[in-house]
């Protein structure tokens, strides 16, 4: 695959989707493109603004939270996977109002207890802390909106 054909493939996929410098290096690995022609067609690709890191990591978070009812730690170390800068992906997480942050997490909470069978509510609550965490939600705000459902019950 030559520089141009690797550049045109990226662009036209760029055109309709947001992607990182990080996956289109990855396509370019895969293709076994040569080191010096990688490098140009990333730098051109974010010279013609087709890659965008901020803009990326906006839509990411913005998704990844939305859609895939992630947290704030998931959607960061996915983020980290992606070699995306703390600095830039801390600015977008703090993006996330806090108030829809816990709804989504009491609904995901409200929606998992539905379906968990326990014994007592010492091991429902493990359970809903264990699964809350693996969506990567953090302690504090698991305990709180748990702690809510108590005062509810």
């Amino acid at each position: 695959m030559t520089e141009e054909e690797a550049f045109n493939k990226l662009a036209a996929m760029c055109s309709t989707s947001e992607y990182c410098r990080f996956d289109m290096q990855e396509k370019l690995y895969k293709w076994s493109v040569p080191l010096d022609e990688m490098k140009r067609v990333l730098d051109k690709l974010e010279n013609e603004k087709y890659i965008d890191e901020e803009r990326f990591c906006r839509a990411y978070v913005k998704d990844k939270f939305r859609f895939s009812k992630w947290g704030k730690k998931k959607i960061s170390y996915s983020l980290a996977l992606k070699k995306i800068s703390p600095t830039v992906s801390a600015r977008f997480m703090h993006e996330i109002e806090n108030e829809e942050y816990l709804e989504v997490l009491r609904n995901i909470l409200v929606t998992k207890r539905k379906s968990i069978r326990a014994k007592d509510a010492y091991e429902l609550n493990g359970k809903l802390i264990r699964f809350a965490m693996s969506r990567g939600f953090e302690l504090e705000d698991i305990k709180r909106c748990i702690t809510d459902f108590e005062y509810e019950d």
